[in-house]
């Protein structure tokens, strides 16, 4: 006789709430000056960052603040829209205008956004559902797959793989 195991589809709160919740945390973050908000990944879990991009279609910066894992030099992070349908815009501005910054509780960077694809995307999923049991449960909500999104040191800043950094290309 086999036995059946039934997956639970994880609850959520309702979108308001989620959104809600996002902007207390921002507000949180602007009213004490950028000393709360964002903190650096636990050990076996995540961290918060704030991420700048330029709008696909104004051109003006926005900002959001993410949830993120450190890979490396990497700063690794789905773009999941609270598991809601569609993409968060802040991933949209990144397809269109993959250059960014980010604010991490320790200081700032500058980095190039992209998708990781096949292996990469795995071995980061895995990460993900290392600090998050139900990721997958999650992500099964969401009608298309959930990106992970790497955020690399821009060549040429300083911590860029490149070798070079702005001191560097200021004096060429």
């Amino acid at each position: 006789m086999s036995v059946e195991r039934r997956t639970k589809a994880p609850w959520l709160p309702p979108r308001w709430f989620i959104r809600l919740a996002w902007a207390v945390h921002r507000g949180v973050y602007r009213a004490f000056g950028g000393r709360v908000g964002l903190w650096r990944p636990k050990a076996k879990g995540w961290g918060t960052l704030r991420l700048t991009t330029t709008g696909r279609r104004t051109g003006q910066r926005r900002s959001v603040i993410v949830g993120y894992f450190e890979d490396g030099p990497n700063l690794v992070s789905l773009a999941m829209n609270g598991w809601g349908e569609g993409e968060p815009a802040w991933w949209l501005n990144l397809q269109a205008h993959p250059d960014a910054d980010v604010e991490l509780a320790d200081g700032r960077r500058s980095v190039r956004a992209r998708a990781a694809t096949g292996e990469e995307r795995t071995r980061l999923w895995a990460r993900w559902r290392a600090i998050d049991a139900n990721l997958d449960a999650f992500a099964a909500l969401r009608p298309h797959e959930t990106a992970v999104v790497v955020l690399a040191p821009r060549p040429g800043t300083p911590g860029a793989a490149d070798g070079t950094d702005a001191a560097d290309a200021a004096d060429s």
